[in-house]
């Protein structure tokens, strides 16, 4: 079960908490491996478009407006971020008018089981809370 799955990944992030060591990545410092992560995918835009992109390269525009609520200087912001961090490639065809795609790199998509069990962990607690509004 997932709920099995988290516990032993926390159970992990606890024990291995006590190591004390720092991570360095791009001049930042992170006390434990979960703040690093936390960095990379961990705002409000960068796991919903690492979500979105988890079935193969998607247009800019698509993917945008795949991710609801997203401003036009958030979803730039997060998608730079996310190709600078190389969890998203970019390409860019030489047509008029510009073409570019966005895809997950190697790195990127070792993140998708992540990602799903998120999803899926959001889909329980709302079951179990019912938090879902019956359809119109």
């Amino acid at each position: 079960m997932v709920y099995d799955h988290i516990i032993g990944i926390v159970y992990f992030y606890i024990m291995k908490k006590e190591v004390n060591e720092k991570i360095t990545y791009k001049d930042k410092e992170f006390r434990c491996s979960l703040a690093l992560v936390l960095h990379l995918i961990g705002d409000k835009y960068k796991s919903l478009i690492i979500y979105h992109l988890k079935d193969g390269p998607k247009r800019s525009g698509n993917l945008q407006k795949s991710i609801a609520n997203i401003s036009n200087r958030m979803f730039t912001y997060s998608i730079r971020a996310l190709e600078k961090d190389n969890l998203v490639e970019r390409k860019v065809y030489p047509v008029t008018p510009p073409k570019v795609e966005y895809a997950l790199t190697e790195t990127g998509k070792s993140l998708i089981p992540i990602i799903l069990q998120m999803d899926q962990w959001g889909q329980d607690f709302a079951r179990v809370h019912q938090l879902y509004a019956p359809a119109e």
